[in-house]
């Protein structure tokens, strides 16, 4: 029998379209690993809810390959280190891998190389995003900035390769190393277990993300009017299944293509933007942590660690106790369930950097750790874009205006399912309930019109 060969499995969880796992089983007995490395990832390590979906994803995962005879091999410690001893233990000739573009992947890639001895080779493969990121350019050649001209250039180049199917037969090595017990890395939380309106909101794994799918085909076309309706919920909510690679963006693309309507034509553009933030972080490593456009942040941001009044503001929007009702209930549908509708996700951000002038970064933190789908180009692409501080960005100077964002988009039942102290209020009331209407639930942090003058304020300060 030929040489075992490593499959390396990060966010690519899945069987099918999976072209590291489909060369391996090509090339010999396939040996799938996956490497719990927090260290490596500094600040941007897995958070609690993100944890949460990969235990699910890998236990998921780990069935389907125990359905092939197969399984996946748990360590933890140094990727590069850990994949360099396992190929020396095994014999393994090649790791197979699929490329990431995040700073610390690609700098683990990097040290596997010179890890790896003379006779092992690291080969990655391109497949979680619609076309290898840096691979569409301008007309002299270097990378888009902006979003538009990038998603024109996109649209000429698809549809997308085709998916691999899943591979006929995956060999087993004559012998396995040892692994991990998957609970063993306690990725799910105990004490106490916060995570069950998670588990009531997802199903999680490959064969949930084809369901999903399934569902989608038949609503996409409403999608262009619903989407921004968080009452309905017009949305795939596929982003958590993309991010950890549970299904590809090829094998979504090629299952929607021959739709006519204008919400596939909308949702496409919102798979191009994936495609778009991981252009943008292959350019700009640093882009979630660092803003993209000079001004002066010391007067442009109240710093939470300056002062507790500041930090009581910052936990007041994370907790969903501001007092505007749409922030509330998309902060406090973040906490339970590990996602939040897309409209609300802008109206909860611009309210953290505008209404309340706190540096985007803590709210690009917050979501980091509370997100399921919480991904390193998308959180900071879309909180640069938001905040007014990114290469392709919204002006600051547009300042969301949350009581009639919640009207004009009919967030009633939203906020009644997320703000319980305010079911029993009418349509009319609800988005903005008078003092002497509120009971239990706080009045307003500040008033919009004042927040409006503070934060232009701040900005004209910013940029003298």
């Amino acid at each position: 029998m030929s040489s075992p060969q490593i499959v390396w499995l990060r966010r690519d969880l899945r069987m099918a379209d999976q072209p590291a796992l489909y060369a391996a089983a090509q090339a010999g007995p396939v040996i799938p690993v996956y490497v719990f490395d927090q260290d490596r990832a500094g600040d941007h390590a897995y958070g609690g809810a993100s944890k949460v979906w990969l235990h699910h994803s890998l236990e998921s995962l780990g069935k389907s390959y125990g359905a092939r005879n197969s399984r996946i091999v748990l360590r933890r410690g140094d990727a590069p280190q850990v994949l360099a001893a396992l190929a020396d233990e095994t014999g393994a000739t090649c790791i197979h891998a699929m490329r990431h573009y995040e700073p610390w992947w690609k700098e683990a890639e990097d040290e596997l190389r010179d890890a790896l001895g003379e006779d092992t080779k690291l080969c990655l493969y391109d497949g979680n995003y619609l076309l290898p990121p840096g691979s569409v350019t301008t007309g002299s050649g270097d990378p888009y900035k902006i979003y538009t001209p990038f998603s024109k250039a996109m649209l000429e180049r698809m549809p997308p390769r085709d998916p691999l199917p899943e591979p006929a037969t995956i060999h087993s090595p004559d012998s396995w190393p040892d692994s991990d017990e998957l609970a063993e890395w306690d990725l799910l939380p105990t004490k106490p277990d916060w995570a069950g309106g998670i588990r009531d909101f997802w199903d999680f794994g490959e064969g949930a993300a084809h369901d999903r799918l399934e569902w989608w085909t038949d609503v996409v076309a409403e999608y262009d009017e619903g989407r921004n309706l968080p009452s309905e919920d017009i949305t795939s909510r596929l982003s958590p299944h993309l991010h950890w690679g549970e299904i590809s963006p090829a094998q979504v693309w090629h299952k929607l293509k021959d739709k006519r309507s204008d919400g596939w034509k909308t949702y496409a553009k919102e798979v191009i933007w994936r495609d778009y933030t991981q252009n943008v972080i292959d350019q700009f490593p640093d882009y979630p942590t660092q803003s993209y456009r000079e001004y002066d942040e010391r007067t442009l941001w109240r710093n939470p660690n300056a002062g507790h009044l500041i930090a009581q503001d910052l936990e007041c929007w994370q907790k969903g106790m501001t007092g505007y009702p749409i922030v509330d209930a998309g902060m406090r549908q973040l906490w339970q369930t590990g996602w939040m509708h897309n409209r609300v996700r802008m109206i909860c951000a611009s309210f953290l950097v505008k209404h309340l002038l706190i540096d985007w970064r803590f709210g690009e933190q917050w979501y980091w750790d509370c997100l399921v789908d919480a991904d390193y180009g998308n959180n900071g692409v879309n909180w640069q874009w938001i905040s007014g501080t990114g290469v392709d960005s919204n002006m600051f100077v547009r300042i969301m205006a949350p009581l009639t964002q919640s009207e004009k988009f009919d967030a009633a039942a939203y906020i009644r399912e997320y703000v319980p102290e305010l079911a029993d209020l009418d349509d009319a009331c609800i988005h903005d309930p008078p003092d002497d209407r509120r009971g239990d639930y706080p009045v307003k942090m500040i008033g919009h019109k004042e927040a409006r003058e503070r934060a232009l304020e701040a900005y004209r300060s910013s940029k003298d």
